[in-house]
């Protein structure tokens, strides 16, 4: 008589994509010297938008008086001077990921370890921004400019273009 292999029932409920790729993540991240795989999955977060948009995480080394780690991070050319006067507080975002001083400095590559295949980096556009309205006394003082104006279509054009030009509100600043 042959008895069949014993089967696992399956599994109903779902599962979040996370929880699925956790131990694989895990897995190269520290076989990259990433003890917190979070400093990975959350290098925005961690990092900070600005730092983010130009520099990733390569590898964490580890000395051997275990006196502190060395991050290194993969950037382009041109924005490596920048990376470089805001690595204290780089060091101080990551430290504070790890929950206690574990990297001791900061390494700024330009080329990835394995090849100039892998070093390109991925750029993010900056947000875009929603255009900014005129103050109402721009538009008032617009329209009056234009009153003169026979042709609606013209004058409509005109009325937005004096609105901006007169309007002396400061222009926001966006992220750099």
């Amino acid at each position: 008589m042959a008895t069949t292999p014993h089967r696992r029932p399956y599994r109903r409920s779902a599962q979040r994509a996370s929880t699925l790729l956790e131990q694989q993540i895990r897995r190269v991240g520290e076989s990259r010297g990433f003890a917190v795989s979070r400093l990975l999955t959350h290098w925005p977060e961690i990092a900070g938008p600005d730092i983010a948009a130009i520099a990733r995480p390569v590898n964490v080394r580890y000395g051997r008086g275990s006196m502190g780690a060395t991050l290194t991070v993969l950037t382009t050319g041109a924005q490596a001077p920048m990376l470089e006067m805001q690595k204290d507080k780089l060091r101080e975002r990551v430290n504070a990921c790890y929950g206690y001083n574990a990297i001791s400095r900061i390494r700024i590559t330009q080329t990835a370890p394995t090849g100039f295949s892998d070093g390109a980096v991925e750029f993010t556009p900056a947000p875009k921004q929603a255009p900014r309205q005129p103050t109402p006394q721009a538009v008032t003082a617009a329209r009056a400019s234009t009153s003169d104006v026979t042709d609606p279509g013209l004058r409509a054009a005109l009325e937005r273009l004096g609105s901006h030009v007169l309007d002396t509100t400061p222009t926001p600043k966006g992220p750099k």
